[in-house]
C-alpha cells in the first residue's frame, strides 16, 4: 500500500521548476504534501509559500539575508530552518520521502549528495550535480539503492522512452533542442546580443541562468555531460538535434531500428508531475495536446559553429574526471558576469573554453577536491572578465 501522502522536500521552492512543482502538489488532491520549502534569497517569496502549504520546515539557506529578515508571521507549524548546512540536515530527516533538487548550480550539490546518501528517492532538477560529479552519485546512488528519476524534460524522456526496452538494447539517445533566440541570426550579429533579447525564450519559460544557457546551447552540452552518467552511455551514444517547436522532447534508439520518442507541450509540470509521483501516474494540472490543431515538427542538425558548447560538453562527456566540475563552474560565472553586463554573449563561451584548457585535469577526484576546483573555476573566470575589459 502507497503511503499518503508523498512527502516532498522541494530545494528552491521560489525558482521556475519550484513554482512549478508547487502547483503539481497543490493539483494532487492530498497525495503529494509540500514538508519543506527552501530559498536562498527571495525569502517575501519564500515567506507566502509557507501560508500557502504550510510545510513542516522553511529553510533560508542565506544565513546572512535570512538572519535579519522578519520571520514573525509564518505558520507556528513551520520551524525555521536558516543556519549553514540547513538543508543537508532536512534532506535526512525521517519524514522526507522525495527530494526535489531545484537549486540552479553546484550549490545543489551538497543537498543532494546528502539525499542520496539518506536513502531518499530524488526528483533531479539540478543537472549540475551529475555534472559535476557524474559518477561518485551515481556510484553513491547504487550503494544505498536510491532512485534519481530526473526532471529535465529531455532527460524525463529519455527515462520514459528507456521503459520500452532494456539497457543493452539502447543504440543511442537524440537530445532536442529549440535553439533558443539566435537560432537563425547571422554568427557576426551575436557580438551584439543584449541581456534582454537572451532572455527571451522562444517556447520555455525559465530562470535567467537557464534560459542564458538555451541561447548558447551550454544547456545542450550540460545535458550531454548529464545523460552520460545518468544513463550510463557512451559520448558517442549522444546526439542533439534542432527541434523548435520543443514538443517532442528527446528520443530512444534501439539496437532493432525502432526509435521511441515522449511528447508533449513544453510546460515543466510534466517532467515534475512524472518524478514526483514515480512509478505511477495521475491526472495533473499540466497543459494537453491539442491534437484537433494541424501541427508540424522540424527537426535539423545541430550547428556545430553556431553553438560551440556542443564541443565542449561532448568533451566533458569523453574526459570525465574534473572536466564537468570546471565548464560547470565557468559557466555559472561567465553567464553571471553577462547579465550584469561584464561580459559579451558571444564571449561566454570562448571564456569557458579557456578555463578548460588552462586547468590541471585530475581522472579521479574526491567530491572536496571537485568542490575546490568549482572555486577555482569561478576565480578564473573573474580574472578573464577583467582582462578581457581592458
Amino acid at each position: 500500500m502507497n503511503k499518503l501522502p508523498r512527502n516532498i522536500a522541494v530545494l528552491g521552492s521560489t525558482g521556475s521548476i519550484g513554482q512549478s512543482a508547487l502547483a503539481v502538489i497543490a493539483a494532487s488532491n492530498g497525495r503529494l504534501r509540500a514538508i519543506a520549502l527552501s530559498a536562498h534569497n527571495r525569502l517575501e517569496a519564500l515567506e507566502a509559500q509557507s501560508h500557502k502549504f504550510h510545510p513542516r520546515w522553511l529553510i533560508a539557506s542565506n544565513p546572512d539575508t535570512s538572519k535579519a529578515y522578519d520571520w514573525s508571521t509564518i505558520p507556528d507549524e513551520c520551524e525555521l530552518v536558516w543556519r549553514e548546512g540547513g538543508l543537508e540536515r532536512i534532506v535526512r530527516e525521517e519524514e522526507v520521502d522525495v527530494v526535489l533538487t531545484a537549486i540552479v548550480g553546484s550549490a545543489g550539490l551538497a543537498a543532494t549528495w546528502a539525499a542520496i546518501d539518506a536513502g531518499k528517492q530524488i526528483a533531479l532538477a539540478n543537472k549540475e550535480s551529475l555534472v559535476i560529479a557524474g559518477p561518485l552519485i551515481m556510484d553513491l546512488a547504487k550503494q544505498r539503492r536510491v532512485s534519481i528519476i530526473p526532471v529535465d524534460s529531455e532527460h524525463s524522456a529519455v527515462f520514459q522512452a528507456m521503459a520500452s526496452g532494456r539497457q543493452k538494447e539502447v543504440a543511442g539517445i537524440v537530445l532536442t533542442a529549440s535553439g533558443g533566440p539566435f537560432r537563425n541570426r547571422l554568427l557576426d550579429e551575436l557580438a551584439t546580443v543584449t541581456v534582454e533579447e537572451a532572455l527571451v525564450h522562444p517556447t520555455w519559460n525559465m530562470g535567467k541562468k537557464i534560459t542564458v544557457d538555451s541561447a548558447t546551447m551550454m544547456n545542450k552540452a550540460l545535458e550531454i555531460i548529464e545523460a552520460r552518467w545518468l544513463f550510463d552511455l557512451t559520448p558517442e551514444q549522444i546526439r542533439v538535434v534542432i527541434h523548435p517547436q520543443s514538443i517532442v522532447h528527446s528520443f530512444v534508439e534501439f539496437i532493432d531500428g525502432s526509435v521511441i520518442a515522449q511528447l508533449s507541450p513544453p510546460d515543466m509540470k510534466i517532467p515534475i508531475q512524472y518524478a514526483l509521483n514515480y512509478p505511477y501516474r495521475h491526472a495533473g494540472p499540466a497543459e494537453r495536446m491539442d491534437w484537433t490543431s494541424r501541427m508540424a515538427f522540424d527537426f535539423e542538425p545541430a550547428d556545430w559553429d553556431r553553438f560551440p558548447a556542443l564541443a565542449l560538453g561532448y568533451e566533458a562527456a569523453r574526459r570525465g574526471g574534473t572536466t564537468g566540475a570546471v565548464l560547470s563552474a565557468a559557466n555559472e560565472a561567465a553567464v553571471s558576469a553577462f547579465l550584469r553586463r561584464r561580459l559579451r554573449f558571444h564571449e561566454i563561451v570562448p571564456a569557458c573554453q579557456s578555463v578548460l584548457l588552462a586547468h590541471t585535469f585530475d581522472a579521479n577526484p574526491t567530491l572536496d577536491e571537485l568542490f575546490q576546483i568549482d572555486r577555482w573555476a569561478r576565480e578564473e573566470i573573474d580574472h578573464w572578465v577583467c582582462t578581457s575589459s581592458r
